[in-house]
């Protein structure tokens, strides 16, 4: 008999959510993940202490240099970073403490070590004791992702960093170049501006935030550049060493950038080494992903994969979903995600966020649509915030008048976004969200301002 009906191997965002929802679903689960502290990459060097130094950071701000138009006068603010990071460490210990009391409430049984398919059901778990044998009918991959290498620049986590680093700097650097102008660069090198570094944003693609839609990218742009971020596209790094004075970066046909720390942001790849897939028989695709039909059923069966081991966006969200999914379907036969409605949010001052289709692929793919736009500064909350920056951007099928894709930046956007998420999810129409009542003052009235925007009737410009 087997030991388990699941093992999952991977804590993260989508393997102790599918461990959870195994466990509400009467099965007898086994975690195994070779942190000592459960919450994957997203909650120990990723999502959740980036947003608590971007939070942190903004206050700092706030106080510096906006306070006095409220009529707050504070003198000699200064910054105490040994403290910020004490901050940080206690909020990323408290989520990795409440996973770990997740696991205690519904019976889940934890493995420390790396977890190794030996073939169907069979996984040996690795580490300093020895190793141990566990059986399941059921085996769920979940090891997530790292940072992407670039060639060239070989990163020594102390001159040139990844993520993981910059987010446990005991100073701030003084010059501090980020290779790379997606979400993860864009929102450290925020971090480090805000906090008093120079930041130069090296992009290869010729804008920031290349996947999104093109209109916001614009926007983005200029507001991080009024941020004082200097942002350089269309550059293409060749390589990074290490100087007497800090780091000099190579470009194609320009001058080295000159730095004293350089942060390698340009993307993520699946964790799918050391797994043993090859020897068990689990087909992998592209560089590491793992193959797998629309059940997340891998080439082995018995074995799923979901999260950043497959493809889709790398979101801790849609690993999250991934994971109840994939447990649903093996308990129930049911289970569904929806990656068309995967809302994408960068946690930049102000905020980004989107979900559905860009213009620009409605464009390439013929599809007749209509646009409303709405700004900020024309909305009464965003006066009263300080916050006007930015716009809401709603597309709609030209026939239909379904929405078909949605994007902000401005504050809150990452908030603002899930009122069309479930828009888009029940098929409704510009027409229908522009109907609803939205309270009065509230950001919430911009995404209704876009709606009705759409047919050329917006109330407030």
């Amino acid at each position: 008999m087997p030991d388990f009906d699941v093992i999952v191997i991977g804590a993260g965002p989508g393997g102790y959510v599918a461990a959870i929802r195994a466990a509400q679903l009467g099965l007898e689960v086994a975690s195994v993940e070779k942190e000592p502290t459960l919450g994957g990459t997203c909650v120990r060097v990723g999502c959740i202490p980036s947003k608590v130094l971007l939070e942190s950071s903004e206050r700092f701000a706030m106080a510096r240099d906006h306070l006095a138009e409220h009529g707050v006068v504070v003198a000699d603010v200064s910054l105490d970073l040994a403290t910020m990071m004490q901050r940080k460490d206690a909020v990323v210990k408290s989520n990795t403490d409440g996973v770990a009391y997740l696991f205690k409430k519904h019976g889940i049984q934890r493995f420390s070590g790396l977890g190794e398919l030996q073939g169907r059901g069979h996984v040996i778990v690795r580490n300093a004791d020895g190793d141990t044998e566990l059986h399941a009918e059921h085996v769920i991959l979940a090891t997530g992702s790292s940072v992407a290498p670039l060639p060239g620049v070989e990163v020594d986590g102390e001159r040139v960093i990844t993520s993981d680093h910059a987010i446990a700097l005991s100073e701030v650097p003084k010059h501090l170049v980020v290779i790379g102008a997606g979400a993860i660069g864009l929102e450290l090198g925020s971090v480090w501006a805000r906090l008093g570094a120079k930041v130069t944003v090296l992009e290869y693609l010729d804008r920031v935030l290349p996947t999104m839609d093109a209109e916001i990218s614009r926007e983005a742009n200029k507001v991080f550049t009024r941020q004082g971020l200097e942002i350089r596209t269309g550059v293409a790094v060749r390589g990074a060493k290490r100087t007497k004075q800090g780091v000099s970066v190579s470009v194609e046909g320009g001058s080295p950038v000159k730095a004293d720390m350089v942060l390698v942001a340009t993307g993520r790849v699946p964790n799918s080494e050391g797994l043993g897939l090859a020897a068990a028989g689990v087909e992998t695709e592209g560089p590491g992903f793992v193959k797998v039909d629309e059940r997340f059923r891998t080439s082995l069966e018995g074995v799923y994969a979901i999260g950043d081991l497959i493809h889709g966006p790398m979101l801790a969200h849609k690993a999250e979903d991934d994971g109840v999914a994939v447990v649903e379907m093996i308990a129930t036969g049911h289970g569904h995600v929806d990656y068309d409605l995967v809302p994408n949010v960068v946690y930049t001052e102000p905020e980004i966020a989107s979900v559905g289709k860009t213009e620009e692929q409605l464009k390439e793919a013929g599809i007749p649509y209509r646009k409303g736009v709405f700004p900020y500064q024309a909305n009464g909350r965003a006066r009263a915030l300080g916050a006007t920056d930015g716009k809401v951007k709603l597309l709609a099928h030209q026939a239909t008048d379904r929405l078909l894709g949605a994007h902000i930046i401005g504050a809150r956007a990452g908030d603002l976004i899930a009122e069309l998420v479930a828009a888009m999810a029940f098929h409704a129409s510009s027409e229908d969200v522009a109907r609803l009542s939205h309270a009065h003052p509230t950001l919430a009235e911009v995404v209704k301002e876009a709606a009705l925007a759409v047919d050329g009737r917006a109330l407030h410009i």
